[in-house]
């Protein structure tokens, strides 16, 4: 299970909101967190510890007025870590190739390949002609409904499709992308636990890589998401990390998930090295 950084920028600022709360009319949001720092700050924490597959997110649409500071946030990150971390955020292909040429190693994408509660292949197929596979990550973050089902949300999580996330939509969808990225939009930020059933749906599903986010509380949490998720899942944590203000030590976090801080991969690297250079004698 690896850790994957995020950084999610409303109304021009780096936060942590409560991901159900999120709205369009007024640029609204529950927040849990504002930083003082910009994006290229925590994006620069993350280039040194050389964690990879991390998000940036625009949680404002294109129509807001906070919507340009907002990019301009987002760039901020490509630019000081180039290559490193995925964009999201109204993404579609007519500026898909804008972020990826800033800097993203890959574009997120939900809502533009989804219409009238479907999957609508057609923009889906044009969008991967524009971005290739190997470079397009979709979004399926979800809510649960009444009859147990999670079904793919989209416009910042604020509206339902009538697609339910099931083993058989990852096997339809994984042959578009190089990776999902999934919400637990009913918990995230809100600190709260994890999305049990959702983690062993996910993890009990074998195909390309998989990011969970949502309700990640304490490092009991990561255990269990390590061990319901078959350890098939990376996971992502934002409100409970210290960085954001949370009760989590970033650094711990790093420790729990494999891969550990960059000078702890180093002496992996030398103890493996070490280890083949002994067996081979």
């Amino acid at each position: 299970m690896r850790f994957r950084p995020c950084i999610d920028i409303h109304n021009g600022k780096v936060k942590q909101i409560v991901g159900g709360s999120l709205r369009d009319a007024k640029d609204a949001a529950s927040e849990n967190y504002v930083s003082e720092k910009d994006a290229g700050f925590y994006a620069e924490l993350y280039r040194k510890d050389a964690l990879t597959g991390g998000h940036v997110i625009l949680l404002n649409p294109a129509t807001s007025e906070y919507y340009e500071e907002t990019k301009r946030q987002a760039m901020l990150a490509l630019h000081a870590y180039p290559g490193g971390m995925q964009l999201g955020g109204g993404v579609n292909e007519t500026n898909a190739a804008e972020f990826l040429d800033a800097g993203a190693s890959h574009v997120i994408v939900t809502s533009y390949v989804f219409r009238d509660g479907q999957v609508d292949f057609e923009r889906l197929r044009r969008l991967e002609r524009e971005t290739g596979r190997e470079r397009l990550v979709l979004d399926l973050s979800c809510r649960k409904k009444a009859d147990g089902g999670y079904y793919i949300v989209t416009d910042r999580w604020q509206r339902f499709t009538e697609v339910c996330l099931s083993h058989g939509t990852l096997d339809e969808l994984a042959g578009h992308c190089a990776e999902f990225l999934i919400h637990a939009a009913d918990v995230e930020g809100r600190q709260n636990g994890i999305e049990e059933d959702l983690v062993r749906l996910l993890g009990s599903w074998q195909g390309i890589p998989v990011t969970y986010a949502g309700g990640v509380a304490d490092y009991a949490d990561l255990e269990m998401l390590q061990r319901l998720g078959n350890n098939r899942l990376d996971v992502t944590v934002g409100s409970a990390l210290d960085l954001f203000g949370g009760p989590l030590s970033y650094r711990k976090v790093l420790e729990l998930c494999v891969g550990g801080t960059k000078s702890e991969r180093k002496s992996d690297t030398k103890n493996e090295t070490k280890n083949d250079t002994k067996s081979d004698m």
